[in-house]
């Protein structure tokens, strides 16, 4: 009975995935005007960069294409042995890259103030953070703090590190720090009295999921207010990347229909590559402005070339956004140097 079912699944996959070949394959072609890719990046010689989650997928082709163009990429991951085989094929394919690895849990505050503090011994500007490390519809749990682990890894340890790197980047003309956010948050909503789900209380791994990518936006909005409210010379930009070929479901491995299903899957999710261009262009388009959202330009935004895009309107709640930054800073023991009692009103 179950093979039946497997080969049902995996025929209905693939026959969706052969559509959507079918119909998208222009997405897998050379752009066409208008259309921004990786030729139009700018040199970034002299700029440092950190990419949370270099490891694997949208990560690592962010990290790969920022040390091709010049800049000293840090990559930031919890798996030193993964970062390590990421970075062999980075120099591998890029012999005079500028790129390094440090380690950083962001399931855990300690090693978050660990790389922090690692980081600015080394470096004294930081041009770009691209906080796009997470996890994505686990089994509930919680971080080593505490914290139910999708918010706690994906909002509040991105929020912890922005903090706790923020002199750098207020000091550095024209920083930028991208949040990497996901469509899921449309799923998500904020509930204050239960922000943690408590105990596993009402918990759901796409609920959960949805609502630490609104906080990923929610936390972009905010910053991108304070940033203008203290006239720094500092963005704060978020991207989607679409529907794309990543290890986000990893551990679901043992799931009797993961195989079946990541068989077909390069039939009709894009590719990494692809779902890393909106990160990228929010990262270092001359032209991007403060508080824009970047995501693909096809359909429904799963797949395509990176432009700004929408985001639910619980993502521009600024009184969500106002109690989201200060139960993050509550919860973490993180402020934001100059912005301490900035109002992004």
């Amino acid at each position: 009975m179950k093979k039946k079912l497997i080969g049902g699944v995996t025929a209905v996959l693939a026959g969706i995935g052969l559509y959507r070949l079918i119909s998208a394959r222009q997405h897998d072609e050379a752009p066409t005007a208008g259309q921004w890719s990786t030729a139009d990046m700018p040199d970034l010689t002299g700029k440092v960069i950190i990419v949370t989650g270099a490891n694997s997928g949208i990560g690592l082709e962010a990290a790969k294409e920022f040390a091709r163009h010049g800049a000293s990429t840090i990559l930031a991951c919890r798996s030193l042995d993964k970062a390590e085989a990421a970075l062999a094929e980075i120099r591998a394919e890029i012999p005079d890259a500028r790129a390094e690895i440090m380690e950083l849990d962001l399931a855990n505050l300690a090693s978050v103030r660990q790389f922090a503090a690692a980081f600015q011994a080394q470096y004294d500007r930081l041009d770009v953070l691209i906080n796009n490390a997470g996890i994505m519809m686990v089994p509930y749990g919680t971080t080593a703090d505490g914290f139910e682990r999708q918010l706690g890894t994906n909002h509040l340890g991105h929020f912890a590190l922005t903090g706790l790197l923020f002199d750098l980047l207020i000091q550095t003309p024209g920083a930028r720090v991208v949040n990497v956010s996901s469509a899921a948050h449309y799923r998500g909503s904020m509930d204050f009295d239960n922000l943690m789900y408590e105990n596993g209380a009402g918990y759901t791994p796409m609920g959960a999921y949805g609502r630490s990518k609104l906080a990923n936006l929610l936390f972009t909005y905010e910053l991108q207010r304070r940033f203008e409210a203290l006239g720094a010379d500092a963005r704060a930009v978020a991207a989607h990347p679409g529907i794309s070929q990543t290890n986000l479901m990893g551990h679901m491995a043992d799931r009797w229909y993961f195989k079946p299903v990541m068989l077909v899957a390069p039939l009709f999710l894009q590719s990494a590559a692809m779902g890393a261009l909106p990160t990228m262009r929010a990262a270092v388009d001359p032209a991007v402005q403060g508080g824009e959202y970047f995501g693909p330009d096809g359909r429904n935004e799963r797949g395509g070339y990176p432009v700004v895009v929408a985001s639910s309107e619980d993502s521009h709640n600024e009184a969500d956004a106002r109690r989201l930054w200060q139960v993050s800073e509550e919860l973490t023991g993180v402020t934001f140097g100059e912005l301490a009692g900035v109002n992004g009103r």
